[in-house]
């Protein structure tokens, strides 16, 4: 481990004291540290707030949806029920994600997993999602990308800012905030109160099932001395949902009135000290709570029953960066997460925790005039699954004109076993169960014609994971019933394409392109469950993963001060497969996969400015298509809300 880190740094301080002309920044998060996107090699897609304010959705997932390449989504019914976006047709546990620099997987579900569904859009000011094995700099389950949100912050002088947006199904939301800041500090505090009738989450009935949301967005700034700042952030999302879950074939018993509560509690606090202009350090303590409680019919004893499912995180992280000049700089950190899950089902209380400590370092070079490296490596020690190690290496190499980018990058990743997989009620965990250990690759180029006002991006990716964790703990005996590793392999390659075209200053076009081949050998290898067995499985595609994926986005804006606008949103997805339930043998066969069809969907947004009000109106699904991305679960069909927004 060491010779590693010595090669690393020497390679470092000897491309140091190389070009150092002056590089434009632009925040973003590929290497925890400001870099210049024309420099990045790492595929990342930015929304920034005035993107994020003008989409007119209510949820953060919404807005992601229509906007990226890579990026495919899906949820079990409308607004409120468990929703999963997953990157590069990986899973959504292969995609860690950070709300202001804390880590959101819930420890208490079954892979570790976070589900988007309770994040209100209103009080989020910046997404960036980076694409690719980013397991070097973020650690576990960042085999598939990441995802950093960053709530709002507090701008220059004091502000108030309010917004209501009402619509279909009953659909209310109402968002308030204070802000401000001056030399020495600054400060957000925003709550957003959503609530709905809903729809009916199954295909099969009309009843509806309702939802509501109570979040709240803190943070504060405190400048100490002109070297040392103080930080805190806070966040909590509280809801109630009504849902749906399917019937067994074999019973008539109702299970459309079941009932969740989720509470999503993060927070942390920290200092930044820079003694210098070159060296810059940040500790931070984070936390997390989750807990989830279901008041869920049960089909064999035809009675209601509760569950409960809490998850804690207590985490500390330090990242340094020293900065030898403008081209050449290593960002180092130290972190230390421990994770336990709290486990609560009809009477009987499982309390179970695991730690992982690590190490990273990155190194951004400048090696030539044109070319940008990076590389790094990441060192984890988990208290129970033993030690990984995983690293990155980028190349991007930017022409003289500014003008033309190509790109590649190469990683190894991992994901250790959640402590759902290593423990349950049946058995006090598996001390050989061990990581998931993943590699991945793309390249890339970009190009922007200035003189047609057309940009694009196009990546070739290709990702491969194995010693998969499959099965559950069902206390049968069956070794394979058991949570365990699989030898198969899975994969995922295909290509990314990213165009933009704007004309003069009032027509906008912009078009993400995503084809997606997968092969789910933990599937279709698997002897006892996979395509020889009881599973029946159709084809070896990853579940819910869309071979072609088309997103376009026409922009309109009608006056030269841009005061009014319009944007019309189209969505094109291919069908994907998705596994059987207990409706299936109607089918024919006990758990036989099934094909969810394609679908298109056109979302129409009007947005009209004028001085501190906006009013904004959108109707979503404007040609009411009847689709799921899960089965026997429906989407929304048309909809229509509008809103005004007011900042004092």
């Amino acid at each position: 481990m060491f010779v590693r880190i010595l090669l690393f740094i020497f390679i470092f301080i000897e491309s140091s004291n190389l070009y150092a002309d002056e590089i434009p920044i632009i925040v973003i998060s590929p290497s925890k540290k400001p870099q210049s996107k024309s420099t990045v090699a790492t595929s990342v897609s930015v929304y920034d707030e005035n993107y994020i304010e003008n989409s007119n959705e209510f949820f953060l997932q919404d807005v992601l949806n229509f906007g990226s390449s890579g990026l495919n989504f899906n949820q079990s019914g409308g607004h409120g029920t468990i929703a999963g976006i997953q990157l590069r047709g990986l899973p959504k546990r292969y995609s860690t994600v950070y709300i202001d620099g804390v880590k959101m997987s819930d420890p208490s579900t079954v892979s570790g997993d976070f589900y988007f569904n309770n994040i209100l859009k209103n009080h989020v000011s910046r997404v960036e999602i980076l694409k690719g094995n980013q397991s070097s700099v973020y650690g576990s389950g960042a085999m598939g990308g990441a995802i950093n949100i960053t709530t709002k912050k507090g701008k220059p002088g004091l502000h108030k800012n309010f917004s209501y947006n009402t619509g279909s199904d009953q659909t209310k939301d109402l968002s308030l905030s204070i802000s401000g800041a001056d030399e020495k500090k600054d400060f957000y505090i925003g709550f957003e109160r959503f609530e709905t009738g809903g729809i009916s989450a199954m295909t099969d009935d009309n009843e509806n099932d309702a939802y509501r949301n109570g979040s709240l967005v803190s943070n504060y700034n405190q400048k100490i001395t002109d070297t040392l700042r103080f930080d805190v952030n806070y966040r909590l999302a509280d809801s109630v949902l009504q849902y749906d879950i399917g019937d067994s074939s074999f019973s008539s018993n109702n299970s459309d009135d079941n009932y969740s509560h989720t509470t999503e509690s993060s927070g942390n606090f920290g200092f930044t000290y820079i003694p210098n202009d070159q060296f810059t350090n940040q500790i931070k303590f984070a936390n997390l709570y989750t807990k989830r409680s279901y008041d869920e019919h049960d089909i064999w004893s035809n009675k209601f029953q509760e569950s409960q499912y809490r998850g804690f995180r207590n985490a500390v992280y330090y990242t340094g960066t020293y900065y030898v000049n403008l081209d050449n700089s290593l960002t180092f950190g130290i972190e230390r997460e421990k994770d336990e899950m709290d486990f609560e089902k009809h009477g009987s209380d499982y309390l179970r925790n695991a730690a992982v400590n690590s190490q990273f370092f990155d190194i951004q070079s400048r090696i030539t005039n044109n070319l940008y490296a990076t590389a790094g490596l990441r060192f984890d020690e988990h208290s129970r699954s033993g030690s990984e190690d995983s690293h990155r290496a980028s190349l991007a190499y930017l022409f003289d004109d500014k003008l033309t980018k190509l790109k590649a990058t190469y990683g190894t990743g991992f994901r250790y076993p959640s402590l759902y997989e290593q423990y349950t009620q049946y058995k006090l965990g598996d001390p050989t169960l061990a990581a998931e250990e993943g590699r991945s690759f793309d390249i890339g180029i970009e190009k922007n014609f200035l003189d047609l006002g057309f940009k694009i991006d196009l990546t070739y990716f290709n990702h491969t994971y194995g010693n998969t964790i499959e099965g559950f703990k069902d206390g049968s005996g069956d070794s394979n019933s058991y949570t365990h590793n699989q030898s198969a392999d899975v994969t995922s390659e295909g290509l990314e394409f990213i165009g933009s075209w704007k004309e003069k200053y009032n027509l906008n076009f912009n078009l993400n392109y995503t084809f997606t081949h997968t092969y789910d050998g933990a599937d279709w290898e698997d002897t006892k469950d996979g395509a020889t067995g009881g599973g029946a499985f159709l084809s070896s595609r990853m579940v819910r993963v869309p071979k072609h994926m088309v997103n376009l986005q026409t922009s309109y804006v009608f006056t030269k001060n841009k005061d009014l606008s319009l944007k019309l949103q189209t969505k094109w997805s291919d069908s994907v497969r998705d596994y059987g339930n207990f409706r299936t043998p109607k089918r024919g066969t006990d758990y036989m996969d099934v094909y969810l069809g394609s679908y298109l969907v056109n979302n129409l947004i009007i947005n009209y400015n004028k001085a501190d009000y906006k009013t904004f109106f959108k109707i979503g699904n404007m040609f009411d298509e009847k689709y799921s991305t899960a089965l026997d679960y429906s989407m929304m069909g048309r909809t229509i809300n509008f809103g005004i927004n007011r900042t004092y």
